[in-house]
């Protein structure tokens, strides 16, 4: 008689850190390696533009759920920080002339550096005052960037940043969406695996010791003031890698695409996904990407004259709708209702 399991069991230290424990969780692997794979082949150029778009986004909520789902410090300065990875890369590449690799580098550190300054208030002020003060360092880099005509051509216009290329490869115009498709889905990989083992280190659990109660974790020795300042900048860092790769995929950086509202939709990926879990960032990025598109499909088909002239306020109303529904219900968004669906299967038929 096969024997039924009972839970997951380690006999050493090596698999007990391993991302993956279960043949189910490798099935479920596979199958998301396979549909990446096989995406860009079967989706057309205006759907693979939308799944480019998310995959950016996905490096931005990733980020940002590091420093306020993992480490507990709100942040409503997420449009700023992708406004400064945007301009510095766009601004290197095209007039210092550094390769795009490198200028994405110093956009990350750059960022980074923002990030951190800009974070200091996290060392006097929690809650509320807290994200007054990140809402301040957004509009302070919004100003910044509508006022300084050195982020701008000069007939004014937004700044243009040529075609991305690296050595003699250039991305053409005809296969556009397809080879930036395989550049932004090895980014994002990249990004979500490397947050993931941030977690895994000791850094990484400082932040959510900070998380959890600062004043126990200082008193288990951890260094808070180090974490706080840390934490504020390597996020800034994956959301300045974020803004930098939407410089170059856009092809034109202005500051209305990092205004408030940027800030806010991915502070609500990150709620809707689940704080303090990166594959619930993934999960909070793709919903929310795909909601305008859902609705504007969706009002289209219904060819609705009136619908379709109150399509923004529609969706701005389907969005706070998605949020209320998100925190009253299950508060701890997509990864826990995907957790809870698990364990329904390997349960059954029994409850628990």
């Amino acid at each position: 008689m096969a024997a039924i399991a009972t839970g997951v069991y380690f006999r050493s230290y090596q698999r007990e850190m391993g991302l993956r424990h279960t043949k189910a969780q490798y099935a479920r692997l596979a199958i998301v390696l396979a549909a990446m794979l096989i995406a860009p082949y079967v989706l057309g150029a205006y759907r693979l533009s939308i799944l480019n778009t998310i995959l950016i986004a996905v490096i931005g909520a990733v980020g940002l759920n590091i420093l306020v789902g993992f480490t507990g410090q709100i942040s409503l300065g997420q449009g700023g920080f992708l406004a400064v990875g945007a301009f510095t890369s766009g601004l290197l590449y095209m007039r210092a002339e550094l390769p795009a690799p490198v200028s994405i580098a110093c956009a990350v550190v750059v960022t980074a550096g923002v990030g951190a300054l800009f974070g200091l208030p996290a060392l006097r002020l929690k809650g509320l005052y807290l994200a007054i003060a990140t809402l301040a360092s957004q509009e302070i880099i919004v100003f910044v960037a509508r006022r300084w005509d050195f982020l701008r051509e000069e007939t004014g216009a937004p700044l243009a940043v040529d075609r991305f290329h690296v050595g003699g490869y250039e991305i053409g115009r005809e296969f556009f969406e397809f080879q930036w498709y395989w550049i932004l889905l090895v980014c994002a990989t990249l990004s979500v695996l490397a947050a993931r083992n941030l977690f895994r280190t000791s850094l990484g659990r400082s932040f959510m010791a900070v998380r959890d109660q600062d004043i126990a974790a200082a008193a288990m020795g951890v260094d808070v003031t180090r974490a706080k300042i840390t934490a504020f900048a390597v996020s800034s860092g994956f959301v300045g890698f974020a803004g930098a790769l939407m410089a170059h995929y856009t092809e034109t950086v202005t500051w209305e695409s990092f205004t408030l509202e940027v800030s806010v939709l991915y502070l609500a990926m990150i709620i809707i996904g689940g704080l303090g879990s990166i594959a619930g960032s993934v999960y909070g990025a793709f919903f929310l990407m795909l909601l305008p598109v859902f609705l504007n499909a969706t009002i289209g088909e219904l060819d609705i004259s009136w619908l379709a002239s109150r399509l923004p306020a529609i969706e701005n109303a389907v969005f706070g709708a998605v949020i209320i529904a998100f925190l009253l219900a299950e508060p701890r968004g997509l990864d826990r209702i995907w957790q809870r669906m698990k364990d329904y299967v390997r349960f059954w038929p029994f409850r628990y």
